[in-house]
């Protein structure tokens, strides 16, 4: 027998804060080489001590960032593929509420090329899903997988870069207009 053992409020809220005050920093300065676990602690308004305590380095810490929001991220799109009590607009629209107020770090993520493959990834099997589910047969020419993935990726990171007039909920549905089944 396994007994989860509940994490610390104070060691989630000080997390939160290293997080916060990194986001914040690759803002001002997006060159992750430039960080320094003196300025990184600082922002955050706690010490150096409390930084090793929870993470080995600056690149620990960038690691732990990027999959709890990719985790998040995959949560958010298995939640798509399975939409029931939801619209598929609804769906995406939070969706694109998760991205865009995680907007900062995932600009800086994009900068990445091994990020941009996850995001890929994760949006391929939703597209894969989706349409193994559609009830409607498909025409054996209908638009690659890859391509209607790599546009989707595309309206998104478009989005979060240039398109932020735009409401997630206009977004989601220019989305569905473009790549609803016929």
């Amino acid at each position: 027998m396994s007994i989860l053992k509940k994490e610390d409020p104070r060691t989630i809220r000080s997390r939160e804060m290293f997080k916060n005050a990194v986001i914040a920093l690759l803002c001002e300065d997006p060159i992750i080489s430039n960080l320094t676990v003196r300025e990184i602690a600082a922002k955050a308004g706690l010490n150096r001590t409390t930084f090793y305590l929870h993470y080995q380095d600056i690149q620990d810490l960038l690691t732990q960032i990027t999959d709890e929001i990719l985790n998040e991220l995959s949560e958010k799109i298995f939640a798509l593929i399975h939409a029931k009590d939801l619209s598929e607009k609804q769906q995406l629209t939070q969706l694109l509420d998760y991205l865009y107020i995680h907007r900062n770090y995932l600009l800086i993520l994009f900068k990445t090329d091994q990020f941009e493959e996850q995001l890929f990834s994760l949006l391929k099997q939703l597209v894969e899903i989706r349409r193994k589910n559609t009830k409607k047969g498909l025409p054996a020419d209908y638009v690659d997988i890859d391509i209607k993935t790599a546009s989707l990726a595309g309206i998104i990171i478009w989005w979060l870069r240039k398109g932020l007039h735009f409401s997630s909920d206009y977004i989601a549905n220019q989305i569905y207009l473009m790549y609803r089944v016929q």
